[in-house]
């Protein structure tokens, strides 16, 4: 039988009073993340998609991502979180003034895929409350956190978990009423031919970028030598689980539409985490330029341009961003053009 999640953080904190209150916090995300995988279940489905109004920051905003969020919100009180930083709310709630610590939270990632039954999930960030006040902590950088994951509501509901030493897969157990160690030892394939972004967007990116993608669709002919696969999920962390599962890269850049120069992805709640995560797991995460976890956050609610996955891939890709001389230099797909360029 797989060790249970209640007993391996049980394990894991011991007497430590800091870890006992981040393993506590865990237990209780994963209370949240039952009773939200139940919800999602649930027959009602049809009308957990119906759009009610917009977030703070101009997202629509639909049944399910208020019922989520009002989930892990209750699930915190009582514990060891003083200030609970969702996607759905402006400012940060206190839920135990009294808390050491913090949660920065998406209570539902890739909510439009609700009414294709495709996967959506929870990422979540757990951080000490900052020695310079309340409004100093979700100012930390990246290597603040004390512990990061994600859930994944899919065929199965999966979460995976870094305590800073490593990363957990783990799989929702019905019959155990919790979560059940299935990997205790990610690790992200460090070469691949596979990458997740969406193209529809081509002709907003700057050069770096499209010579990247350019030199992918080339294939064995073209300056990398070798054939690419594209995959784009439209939902962070399915994307993200098949990258743990056998590697490849996830690239959201910045782009020149309004709104999007700085990206669309949250620093806070997406992108600390999943770089937590993927940097535990042997990967990279960037925005194309700058480590993501060396970042300062400006505000709760912050947008970056996020690309991880794997190291080598990676690596690769910051060379072409700082210099697209680096790729094809202009190698066509078709005869004398790129794939979208004329």
């Amino acid at each position: 039988m797989h060790q249970g999640l209640k007993q391996y953080l049980k394990s894991w904190a011991g007497e430590n009073a800091s870890r006992v209150d981040v393993a506590d916090t865990i237990n209780r995300i994963t209370v949240g993340a039952i009773e939200l995988a139940a919800e999602i279940a649930a027959p009602s489905a049809d009308s957990q998609s119906s759009v009610i109004g917009e977030n703070t920051d101009g997202d629509a905003q639909k049944v399910l991502d208020v019922r989520a969020d009002e989930m892990f919100l209750e699930a915190m009180k009582g514990g060891a979180v003083r200030l609970y930083g969702s996607e759905e709310a402006e400012l940060p709630i206190e839920a135990n003034p009294d808390g050491p610590l913090a949660i920065a939270i998406d209570p539902l990632d890739g909510s439009s895929n609700i009414e294709t039954n495709g996967t959506v999930g929870t990422i979540f960030s757990i951080l000490p409350m900052s020695k310079f006040g309340p409004d100093s902590t979700f100012g930390q950088n990246g290597d603040a956190q004390l512990a990061a994951g994600f859930v994944a509501y899919g065929p199965r509901t999966q979460m995976f978990l870094t305590l800073g030493q490593g990363t957990l897969l783990l799989q929702l157990d019905a019959e155990q009423n919790d979560f059940v160690v299935i990997d205790g030892d990610v690790k992200i394939e460090q070469y691949t031919n596979e990458f997740a972004i969406n193209v529809s967007n081509y002709r907003h990116w700057d050069d770096g970028i499209r010579t990247y993608i350019d030199d992918c669709f080339d294939g064995e002919e073209g300056a990398r030598g070798r054939n690419f696969n594209m995959r784009w999920l439209a939902s962070l962390v399915a994307d993200a689980t098949r990258i743990f599962a056998r590697g490849g890269v996830f690239l959201y850049p910045g782009d020149i539409r309004p709104g999007y120069k700085e990206g669309r992805l949250r620093l806070v709640y997406e992108a600390f985490p999943l770089a937590f995560l993927v940097e535990q797991a042997g990967g990279l995460a960037s925005t194309g330029t700058v480590r993501i976890l060396d970042l300062i956050p400006r505000q709760l609610h912050e947008r970056i341009p996020l690309i991880f996955g794997s190291k080598d891939e990676i690596e690769h890709i910051e060379k072409v961003i700082a210099d697209p001389s680096t790729g094809r230099e202009k190698s066509p797909l078709f005869g004398n053009q790129g794939l979208f360029r004329k």
